[in-house]
């Protein structure tokens, strides 16, 4: 049975959602590949694959041929909002006299000396299209290899306005002056430029959606004091070894997992635990990267490093939640999968169309075509899912809340009842004895000091004097207790009664206290819709006194622990949507309340999802029918293909908009 290696890797080069696609289907080609799934939104490809059968090289090799670039983290690079910013300078400087001349510029010019007013504009668009000369590289070989992207409708668009202006230049060139009405240099070099702009602002956005990871990751500490040889030494955290003793003092974090070996102190963790108060911490304790020591200096023995930590593993679990696709995305990819070959040939057919219709007229077929090909946005599809999951499971790791997947995410709007376990999350998890009917609470500390249950620890606690020796100890799950003292049988059984040989000696009456913020989580699932149940072990009338406080309708009491699961199913069978505490939710804090607040995060992520979707589908669906002329067949007016290109490019840019108000989001009080 092989092994399947897992891989992220970064891509460059994309601009659609066909180019995620083809990235995908080319990948799952190759032998040993199990899985390729491409993020468009982060710019990543998750990848399975067996190592024995295909190396990471070939996979990184398989993805240049097609045009792009994937790299590892170590191999990544500052690039693209820099770079795109220097090309739509560049753009603009030629572009926009390549305008001014085309639509402003005296008749005279063109009349007197159409070839010189023709070879101008053919000089400045030159650099322009040298700038752009991605969009034809990968548009081209996207388009001949039968996976057209956006870049292959830019490149067919701009070629068509370029060769039909050179076209007229060699007319000119031989005396048909009249050829200078039918230059459309100035619609290529222009429509590169939008684009180049729009794409620069979509990278600008999709950087502020994972702004979530670069903060958690910039909470690591880069060094260590680490004492070697007798000798401390500030070292780069990856040379820390295991086994190495590490000097933490007041105010530094700590740099790697690890036990306390000496000193006592008090740990802000609430990065990792959301906990506000420190943790006090003494020799023994654990410790975890990234945490904030606040009093004392310690030392302690580094046991995990790097990508083990407690704190690379909730980075990992919020990138790979970031990466990975919602079951709603499905939609999106079915279309963008015949997106772009179905716009080719509606340009195509438009062209055509109006070409006979107007009795020959090409310049007018030939904006038709550009048009429609410049103003389909395949990108604002693409983007429309994963920037949303991007921002939701970012804004979920601020408050603690980790999402393992857009799967989970979009299912937890969907809940429609939680089920509660009562000892440590609607209850404080620390019961105590509130009173003793019989003289029996020596007898049942004697027993319980041998356990480790809570309610165990509570007995004792109530008990001050001396232990009576016990023999034949033994624990049952949900039950109790039991044991012989002095030759008599003694239990303490559920509800923590004492019997002695069998017969009933007297009972103890413990009590957890409910947490200060059960009642206020539980009163937000109800104003959500969400039915709450509390399932626990406990006897049926200190279960209902607690869900009566905490205003918790429904209780399964006297639950023994493997029945648990067999309870949530019922619930399950009644047709409902259960959460329980296995589920791809993960919260790090002990506060009730985080979980209506996941729930109302899942439900704003699915909202903004449609909304993307919403837009991106009417956007194209007006959008194309316009560019094809339906408007002037009516007497409207007709897109200008630089007008096309300028919508086109916003239309991306709404969508990463759109998605990036989810920053804002904040749980209902």
């Amino acid at each position: 049975m092989f092994k399947l290696e897992k891989q992220i890797l970064g891509v460059r080069g994309m601009t659609c959602a066909a180019c995620a696609q083809r990235i995908e289907k080319i990948l799952r080609k190759l032998p040993g590949v199990a899985e390729a799934s491409v993020n468009l939104a982060s710019e990543k490809l998750c990848v399975a694959y067996d190592a024995q059968q295909v190396s990471l090289i070939e996979i990184q090799t398989a993805v240049a041929k097609i045009g792009y670039e994937a790299f590892t983290p170590e191999e990544r690079r500052q690039e693209r909002p820099v770079r795109l910013w220097t090309k739509v300078i560049v753009a603009a400087i030629f572009a926009l006299p390549l305008l001014i001349i085309a639509m402003a510029m005296p008749q005279a010019w063109m009349e007197h000396s159409p070839l010189s007013y023709a070879l101008t504009q053919f000089a400045l668009v030159l650099p322009v299209v040298g700038v752009g000369h991605r969009f034809y590289i990968v548009g081209y070989k996207a388009l001949f290899q039968g996976s057209p992207n956006m870049d292959s409708l830019i490149a067919v668009g701009t070629s068509a306005a370029v060769l039909y202006s050179l076209y007229g230049l060699w007319r000119i060139a031989t005396g048909d002056a009249g050829a200078a009405h039918a230059l459309y240099f100035e619609s290529a070099g222009v429509i590169i430029t939008l684009v180049l702009l729009g794409k620069s602002l979509e990278a600008r956005s999709k950087g502020k959606t994972s702004e979530a990871i670069r903060t958690l990751m910039g909470l690591a500490p880069k060094m260590a004091t680490v004492l070697r040889d007798g000798i401390e030494r500030e070292l780069p955290i990856e040379m820390v070894g295991i086994g190495d003793i590490v000097t933490v003092r007041p105010g530094e974090k700590i740099p790697v997992d690890g036990t306390v070996l000496e000193g006592n102190t008090a740990i802000d963790e609430s990065m990792l635990t959301g906990e506000s108060l420190p943790a006090d911490k003494s020799p023994g304790s654990a410790v975890y990267a990234a945490t904030l020591n606040t009093v004392g200096s310690f030392q302690f023995r580094a046991e995990k490093l790097g990508a083990d930590t407690a704190f690379r593993q909730i980075v990992k679990l919020v990138e790979d939640a970031q990466n990975s696709k919602a079951p709603i995305a499905a939609l999106a990819d079915r279309v963008s999968g015949v997106f772009v070959p179905a716009v080719c040939a509606a340009a195509l057919l438009a062209g055509i169309a109006w070409y006979f219709g107007t009795g020959g007229d090409l310049p007018f077929a030939l904006t038709i075509f550009i048009s429609v090909l410049v103003i389909a946005c395949p990108c604002a599809l693409g983007l429309a899912t994963p920037t949303a999951i991007l921002v939701g499971a970012g804004k979920g790791a601020e408050r603690g809340i980790l999402i393992k997947s857009g799967q989970a995410l979009e299912t937890a709007r969907g809940i429609e009842v939680v089920v509660l376990d009562k000892t440590g999350t609607v209850t404080e998890g620390r019961p105590e004895v509130v009173g003793v009917e019989g003289d029996v609470l020596r007898l049942a500390a004697s027993l319980e000091r041998l356990s480790e249950h809570p309610i165990a620890r509570a007995v004792c606690a109530a008990y001050t004097g001396e232990t009576l020796p016990v023999t034949n100890f033994r624990a049952v799950v949900g039950q109790g207790v039991e044991g012989e003292i002095g030759g008599q049988k003694v239990s303490v059984g559920r509800g923590v009664r004492v019997y002695v040989d069998g017969a009933y000696r007297g009972r103890i009456d413990v009590a957890d206290r409910l947490k200060a913020t059960s009642a206020e989580a539980v009163a937000r699932l109800r104003a959500l819709g969400i039915e709450t149940v509390m399932l626990t072990g406990d006897n049926a009338e200190t279960a209902q006194k607690i869900a009566e406080q905490a205003g918790i309708a429904r209780v399964l009491a006297e639950v023994l622990p493997q029945d648990k699961a067999n309870e949530v199913k019922r619930l399950q069978s009644e047709g409902k949507v259960v959460a329980m505490e296995s589920a791809d939710i993960v919260l790090m804090r002990s506060d009730l309340r985080d979980v209506p607040a996941a729930i109302e995060l899942s439900r704003r992520t699915m909202r903004t999802i449609k909304q993307n979707l919403f837009w991106a589908f009417g956007y194209n669906v007006v959008g194309i029918p316009i560019a094809a002329g339906v408007l002037h067949l009516f007497g409207g007016p007709l897109l200008n293909p630089m007008i096309a290109a300028a919508a086109m490019s916003l239309s991306s840019v709404s969508v990463l908009t759109n998605a990036l108000r989810l920053k804002n989001f904040r749980p209902k009080d």
